[in-house]
């Protein structure tokens, strides 16, 4: 490859990917000599571009960390991924003008091909205003705190508002984060009441890690910690409790329940019932009016005016338009 800026360009591109190279192989796949391979290298260190070289048998070259950001090789569909991430970026509060400028900058630089892309989806998605239900974001900080200390193994002591609004301090042990219906959780193990807990990163504060690594636990069942957070979420998160008699043998009901409606309990050949709990008594309403199975409600009796409200609006909805007709 006789040009030499895009043959460093093929060269930084080689780099990234997460492995080493030997100088041989790199030679081989530019069409060039090992030393101007290692010339090309040196070029790469000056531009900010930290390359790696392990020496022996086993060595080679590749990038790797380092304290600046240098300019990054993206593909197609590597681009295009990143500019949707950030236009739809809102699950973290706090950080929708960093997204805006990381955004310009990218638009900036694609090429006209892909930047079309991008401002088609920019045109055609309508963003919706927030929700009164809407959940609220999570810190950043306070997900980057969590972050390290699962992968560290470290425990944390923060803490924690209840729906109630009762705080305590929790002494924890963090397993995974998991991010569901864009709210974000914590699932660990709390040290204090030695039993395994699902928190709400928003209700998370003031975390910090203890430097007190212990040995990694696994989630009882061999579970992991989507599939359980789901599990918790539906079955016992939340202050509003509420039990259905569903019309179906328990077999049957679970290929139309889903662990976001509840948790199961199998009764007799022809019913079984359906424990679910959350924090508002209107959304537990509508997640229940999206079974898609007949249904009993057997507690809370509060419960019942929310449910009759939303057949009352559907049936009326049902009804032939008799109205003046629409401009």
């Amino acid at each position: 490859m006789r040009d030499p800026s895009g043959r460093l360009l093929r060269l930084l591109s080689l780099l990234q990917t997460p492995r080493d190279w030997t100088g041989a192989e790199l030679a081989d796949r530019l069409g060039v000599t090992g030393r101007t391979v290692r010339r090309d290298i040196d070029r790469l260190r000056t531009l900010g571009y930290p390359v790696r070289a392990v020496h022996g048998s086993t060595g080679g070259y590749r990038l790797t960390a380092g304290t600046a950001m240098p300019p990054l090789l993206l593909d197609d569909d590597e681009a295009t991924a990143i500019a949707i991430g950030l236009r739809t970026a809102g699950a973290v509060t706090g950080i929708e003008d960093a997204s805006q400028r990381a955004l310009a900058k990218l638009e900036q630089v694609l090429p006209k091909r892909l930047r079309h892309r991008v401002t088609a989806l920019a045109q055609a998605a309508v963003p919706l205003p927030p929700h009164a239900d809407a959940p609220p974001a999570a810190d950043p900080a306070v997900l980057a705190l969590l972050a390290a200390a699962c992968v560290a193994g470290e425990n944390v002591r923060f803490a924690y508002t209840a729906a109630d609004g009762t705080e305590t301090r929790r002494h924890a042990q963090p397993h995974r984060l998991v991010t569901a219906a864009r709210r974000w959780y914590l699932v660990a193990h709390d040290e204090d009441r030695a039993d395994w807990r699902t928190f709400r990163a928003d209700r998370i504060t003031g975390p910090q890690r203890t430097g007190v690594r212990a040995p990694a636990r696994a989630l009882p069942g061999g579970a992991d910690a989507t599939s359980w957070a789901m599990d918790t979420l539906a079955g016992g998160s939340g202050t509003i409790r509420a039990r259905l008699l569903l019309h179906a043998p328990a077999e049957e009901a679970a290929r139309h329940v889903t662990a976001w409606h509840g948790v199961l309990e199998p009764v007799d050949e022809r019913t079984c019932r359906l424990h679910t709990r959350s924090d508002s008594m209107r959304y537990l309403a509508r997640r229940i009016a999206l079974l898609d199975v007949d249904y009993t409600l057997l507690d809370p009796p509060e419960l019942a005016a929310h449910l009759t409200a939303i057949a009352d609006r559907a049936a009326r909805a049902a009804r032939p338009f008799t109205g003046p007709p629409p401009r």
